[in-house]
């Protein structure tokens, strides 16, 4: 457990931005999968807010999202300070929004090591996760260390990052030799066989400081934007400053943006280490990716199937995911199905096609359907 003056010090930043197209129709503009009950009765955001509470203070949450989710986040986390739920005037990708969070909080505390998290992951044994999470904290806040979580690959993904790690730092952290992003099939068969691969979580912890100085160094364009934002930051002008800056920033990750260039100083001057993680991890991506952790936990039907009804029947099919609520639903001869129903809207594809339903979105916003997202 954190030492009670680091918990003082530890702010969890969660990017809760994004729209999650690829849980349409039941993921929308203003109701996105962050702020969906997917995996419990509570929402994806609430449970990540619940699982970190135990190692840091309520007043230090910290949420970057958009305008049309700030109302709904702060109905769901009210233990957020109003104010720490900062809506991005346009979308910058994750390096502007963790990196204004460390200009802030870099002049609102000194010693503030941030936490960055994506607000819709999944993870079974909490307990072990807030160990990595003290631990890496304490790390960070040592010197001018960068910590990465990193899941040991159980398949040839092509979907994620890799991080590729040397020698040992100490019992349970590795240096980081190299960040890779989303391989080819072939690349990512060999990461899983050898054992210096692990999938990036996109969970990193790093010293407020030690994240605005790397986004001196790295981007340097939009770094002083930045700066400027965060110094308008609790006074009147902050809106019109944040709404006139932030479109000037990079539009780029924190992997590209800070990762990949800090990684090419090498293994022993970037201070960049990895956590490998065990913590049931899943990212919920897609609803095949919401079909296999369902079909973990419930530990599959006889028919395997998951539906979510009012009642059900199943014959001769297996391996299909049915979200009708308020409905009977019969299954016949079928296998691998993804069918979601909403009271406006109807999706049926496939598991392996499941990844594309983003599309379906892009589609509706070229012709200005909107009351379909």
């Amino acid at each position: 457990m954190i030492k009670q003056s680091s918990k003082a010090n530890f702010y969890p930043v969660i990017l809760a931005g994004g729209r999650g197209t690829r849980f349409w129709p039941l993921s929308r503009k203003r109701m996105a999968k962050q702020l969906l009950p997917l995996n419990s009765e509570k929402t994806m955001i609430q449970e990540t807010v619940e699982r970190l509470a135990p190692i840091a203070d309520k007043k230090n949450f910290w949420v970057i999202t958009n305008g049309d989710l700030v109302q709904p986040i702060a109905k769901q986390l009210r233990s957020v300070p109003a104010n720490q739920i900062v809506p991005e005037p346009v979308g910058r990708n994750t390096a502007p929004a963790i990196g204004l969070a460390a200009f802030i909080l870099e002049r609102l505390d000194p010693n503030a090591v941030l936490g960055l998290f994506p607000s819709d992951h999944v993870t079974a044994n909490e307990a072990q996760f807030r160990k990595d999470i003290a631990k890496a904290v304490t790390l960070a806040a040592a010197g001018e260390n960068i910590v990465v979580l990193g899941i040991k690959p159980t398949r040839p993904e092509t979907g994620y990052g890799y991080i590729e790690v040397g020698e040992q730092f100490e019992r349970g952290v590795m240096r980081v030799r190299r960040f890779t992003e989303k391989p080819n099939a072939e690349k990512a068969a060999e990461f899983l066989e050898s054992e210096s691969y692990f999938w990036n979580s996109g969970v990193f912890v790093w010293g407020a400081r030690t994240l605005a100085n790397a986004l001196r160094e790295h981007l340097r364009e939009t770094a002083p934007f930045l700066e400027k934002i965060a110094a308008s930051y609790g006074t009147k002008d902050f809106t019109r400053t944040f709404a006139r800056l932030y479109p000037k920033c990079e539009n780029i990750s924190v992997d590209y943006a800070i990762l990949e260039p800090r990684s090419a100083k090498g293994i022993h001057s970037s201070n960049i280490f990895c956590i490998p993680a065990n913590w049931g991890w899943n990212d919920l991506g897609s609803w095949a990716a919401l079909f296999e952790h369902r079909a973990a936990e419930q530990q599959l039907a006889d028919d395997g199937n998951v539906v979510s009804s009012k009642g059900s029947f199943t014959h001769h099919a297996g391996g299909n995911f049915v979200y009708s609520p308020k409905k009977f639903v019969a299954v016949v001869g079928v296998e691998d199905l993804v069918v979601v129903e909403t009271e406006d809207a109807l999706l049926i594809t496939t598991r392996k096609n499941s990844q594309d339903v983003g599309k379906v979105v892009k589609f509706l916003d070229e012709k200005k359907l909107h009351r379909l997202v």
